[in-house]
């Protein structure tokens, strides 16, 4: 089984935190929450509070099979100041393991130095060609680029579950929780 790692910055976007925890969750993949502090009651950019399942210190070293940033501002920000999560991204990606982000988040990944040469969407403007120009842009709502994953905002933080469900597990279990969904076409 999968196991995922969602880092929850003061200030994350609460509806991309939550919509991946629990599609991902509802796939049956084992999703663990850190804080970026002792303190695991997290409050999310729109004021809803989020209960980490530990903190990041204490699952620093353990083994995931995939990390996601979840965006918004200030907890993009927060997680692109955090060395511990500058250190995870690269010590998983230098393992061969999926990096994934969200919404701002692409732009801790492109800081981290993971982002050369890789295709990328993200929130409009928070990465541009002339400051990352050996970054590709797009405005597709989920990108895939060998094993960095990611999605333009909360608008489609559903889409991105999904697709993170499929490069997981399966077509099958992705089509399972989608219908679940009842979601319109």
């Amino acid at each position: 089984m999968s196991t995922v790692l969602i880092p929850l910055a003061e200030g994350c976007e609460e509806l991309e935190a939550v919509t991946l925890i629990d599609l991902l969750r509802r796939a049956e993949i084992t999703v663990i929450t850190a804080s970026l502090s002792d303190t695991l009651l997290v409050t999310a950019s729109r004021g809803v509070r989020l209960m980490a399942d530990t903190s990041l210190e204490s699952v620093i070293y353990d083994d995931f099979d995939m990390i996601i940033l979840p965006g918004g501002m200030p907890g993009t920000t927060h997680l692109n100041e955090d060395p511990h999560i500058h250190a995870i991204l690269k010590r998983l990606h230098s393992s061969g393991k999926v990096i994934a982000a969200i919404c701002a988040a692409p732009l801790v990944l492109a800081n981290a130095g993971l982002l050369s040469g890789k295709t990328v969407s993200c929130y409009p403007e928070v990465l541009n060609s002339n400051e990352w120009p050996e970054i590709k842009l797009v405005d597709d709502a989920v990108v895939i680029d060998d094993l960095i994953l990611t999605s333009r905002g909360p608008g489609t933080a559903m889409d991105f579950a999904l697709e993170i469900i499929e490069y997981l597990k399966d077509e099958h279990t992705r089509s399972i929780v989608e219908s679940a969904l009842v979601r319109s076409k």
